[in-house]
């Protein structure tokens, strides 16, 4: 761990999320992490590496994001009776059936947060690439991190299969290509989630101080 040379970390702090203890921030090497020395949680790490790559995955998850909703997830055939359905076709089929709680959660939590979130994150990431600071920072920052608990493809993934392996003993089951793009969108999620968009401001100070992020460092 060495002391950040930066001007910048002289005025940067960290609160720790379970003791509210405050320390300075100092620059941490590749795949360091800086722990409270008072309950002993993960303060923050080096995501330098992580941040580079950060845009291309968010847009990678975008397009994806389009084929799980644009294809059908599974096709069944029952007694020489074929069926498919999409995403939107099953919360459209929940809310005729007069479940809407369950279409309403459906659709928040497997489209419109998702969507919410990597657009948000797009929205961020763009200007900054280009060594500019997007309009209300802040506020979107913060509304990323509000709205991430509520982003469940992974839950959603696993009631997928759960359900596509009790129904393989009564029909023939097909996987769509939306299917396989949730698998895909699984995997990119998760490295999104990993990044935490607080660590956004950092970047977005190097540029305000006219430090702008090294070509290789950029999202």
């Amino acid at each position: 761990m060495s002391n950040y040379s930066d001007p910048r970390a002289d005025t940067s702090l960290k609160l720790c999320e379970h003791c509210d203890a405050v320390f300075r921030r100092i620059r941490l090497d590749p795949g360091e992490r800086a722990y409270c020395p008072r309950c002993g949680t993960e303060l923050y790490r080096n995501n330098d590496r992580r941040y580079g790559a950060l845009l291309p995955v968010v847009l990678a998850s975008l397009i994806v994001f389009i084929c799980c909703n644009a294809f059908p997830i599974v096709t069944m055939e029952i007694q020489g009776v074929s069926t498919r359905t999409t995403v939107w076709g099953a919360v459209r089929v929940l809310a005729l059936e007069d479940m809407l709680s369950v279409s309403t959660l459906v659709f928040v939590t497997t489209m419109l947060m998702p969507l919410v979130e990597l657009g948000l994150l797009a929205y961020l990431l763009v200007p900054l690439w280009l060594g500019r600071i997007p309009a209300g920072f802040g506020p979107v920052v913060r509304l990323i991190r509000l709205g991430r608990p509520w982003g469940m493809i992974e839950v959603f993934m696993l009631g997928i299969v759960a359900s596509l392996v009790k129904l393989s003993a009564m029909a023939t089951v097909i996987p769509g290509v939306a299917l396989w793009a949730f698998g895909a969108l699984t995997v990119l999620l998760a490295v999104v989630v990993s990044f935490d968009p607080a660590d956004l401001w950092e970047h977005a100070e190097a540029i305000e101080a006219g430090y702008p992020p090294a070509a290789q460092e950029r999202p």
